[in-house]
């Protein structure tokens, strides 16, 4: 079968896998006398896998990937739930086998996912987790109790669905998605599991997205902004009506802080299907958030009641806006509301908040001088990221490594990083859709100035350079490294800093 071809290529995901599409030569790369990366598994408690370790599953792995590669890619989008709708009914509709809760959203989506998972998953329900893009390897995007399945029943899920697959591209006008394959494997991993509950991300948008074949109890929007508009609206208010999407019929709606037409179109959603709304500052909130070693100490108005002495070890306020989210959303999976006079059992929620990780979401990968990783990729990511640098870290000097996706605003994400960067090295990830260097370049010069910008085109030498100017300051200067501007950055220096 033929693929769509009524957009331009430069919509087109020649991507489908991060960890096949890098360089090899990654594993070890010598900074000066330092070695940025060293060869071994995984850091202790990592939640991003490694590589399989034995070569026969490793292949196995790469066939696979190699396979998802011929298709469409995911950020290429094509309204109709009608390829993954039949797939499902030929795999018996598995997203039916349980009951889930759908996460849609500009931004944070993945660490809300986590944080709904972890609080689930405290109060002894199996969870299954479907999340994307990934950090560095395939088999995140689909975890069962809080970890990615591994490689071996990723392999095997695959082959599995595969002939069912292959029944679906033969009837249908186009072969089905990366993404949509994906997702069948995701919900069909978590109906052999299985599991009590599935917490789903959407993959861009809401009501054509591929996930949105399930018919969740809970639907959590997080902030909507501009990203996508070229497929999604160019309103934030546009953008919502898509993602209104997976509101179904009485479900119970929990609703992130929103710009006033997002949240116009949302709520006129939710009265259209019988809905419960459940609003950020109005019946859920953050009542007190003090910044704390290791993260930041909250108190959290759940629909039910508060939460005290809550600890999550993840920077930012938008985090914790995450979090408040994620406690309504499970609140409300659990019958939870105002006119129920009970909450969550508080000392299981402290302890689920407290296990919290976040890869790539400022994420500290390296100590003097220290270098986050943050996966911000538009305006409204970085200025958040921003944000969230400049109150839990008290660097002098900060300087940045940033690539983007070509696809993105470039400059506007650079406009927010400038106040806290005194300087910028453009560099280039491993996505063949990241952007041209030179142009990013010229991007950085029209809002950092000339004397602010460098350019180092391979990411390790970017790195380098970084932590070159940032020692500038001395052993105890107080300067930092901050490599953002894309999932794929993250993951590509991700391989490259954390330590064996």
């Amino acid at each position: 079968m033929s693929e769509p071809s009524d957009q331009s290529d430069d919509q087109f995901d020649d991507i489908v896998d991060a960890e096949t599409n890098r360089d090899p030569d990654l594993a070890v790369i010598e900074a000066g006398s330092r070695t940025l990366r060293t060869q071994g598994g995984q850091p202790q408690g990592d939640p991003v896998p490694s590589r399989p370790e034995d070569p026969e599953l490793d292949k196995a792995l790469r066939e696979v990937e190699t396979e998802l590669s011929t298709r469409w890619g995911e950020t290429k989008l094509e309204p109709s739930v009608t390829r993954i709708a039949a797939l499902m009914d030929v795999l018996g509709d598995p997203q039916r086998a349980y009951p889930s809760i759908h996460i849609t959203g500009t931004n944070g989506k993945t660490s809300t996912a986590r944080m709904i998972e972890a609080l689930l998953g405290a109060f002894e329900l199996r969870t299954g987790r479907y999340t994307s893009p990934h950090v560095q390897t395939i088999t995140e995007r689909i975890s069962l109790d809080g970890a990615p399945i591994s490689a071996e029943r990723f392999v095997e899920t695959y082959q599995d669905i595969k002939p069912y697959v292959e029944l679906v591209d033969a009837r249908e006008e186009y072969r089905l998605s990366f993404f949509e394959v994906l997702t069948g494997m995701a919900y069909a991993a978590f109906a052999d599991a299985p599991v009590d509950v599935a917490v789903v991300e959407v993959g861009m948008g809401g009501t054509w997205d591929a996930t949105n074949v399930i018919d969740a109890s809970v639907a959590v929007v997080t902030p909507i902004d501009l990203d996508h508009t070229d497929r999604l609206g160019g309103t934030t208010g546009e953008i919502a009506g898509e993602k209104s999407g997976i509101i179904k019929q009485g479900a119970t709606v929990i609703l992130a802080q929103q710009p006033v037409d997002a949240a116009q179109v949302l709520l006129k959603k939710a009265v259209e299907v019988d809905a419960t709304v459940a609003r950020e500052g109005m019946e859920f909130g953050i009542v007190s958030r003090e910044v704390a070693v290791g993260g930041q100490l909250l108190t959290l108005r759940g629909l039910g009641g508060e939460y005290d002495n809550v600890f999550l070890p993840l920077h930012g306020a938008y985090q914790a806006h995450n979090a408040a989210v994620a406690l309504a959303a499970v609140e409300a999976f659990f019958g939870i509301g105002a006119e129920h006079a009970r909450t969550l059992d508080p000392d299981t929620v402290r302890t689920a908040f407290a296990q919290v990780a976040s890869p790539g979401r400022l994420e500290i990968v390296r100590s003097s001088p220290t270098v986050i990783l943050d996966a911000a990729h538009n305006p409204h990511g970085a200025r958040a990221t921003a944000e969230g640098v400049s109150e839990a870290f008290g660097f002098s000097r900060l300087i940045g490594v940033v690539s983007t996706s070509g696809d993105k605003d470039a400059k506007g994400l650079l406009e927010a990083f400038e106040p806290i960067l005194a300087e910028v090295v453009i560099t280039a990830n491993s996505n063949p859709r990241a952007t041209d260097v030179d142009a990013l370049a010229a991007a950085a010069v029209e809002v950092f100035g000339e004397d602010r910008v460098v350019v180092e085109p391979r990411l390790d030498d970017a790195i380098e350079a970084a932590i070159t100017l940032a020692e500038e300051e001395a052993e105890y200067g107080g300067a930092g490294v901050l490599v953002t501007g894309s999932i794929f950055t993250v993951g590509d220096a991700r391989l490259l800093l954390r330590r064996g």
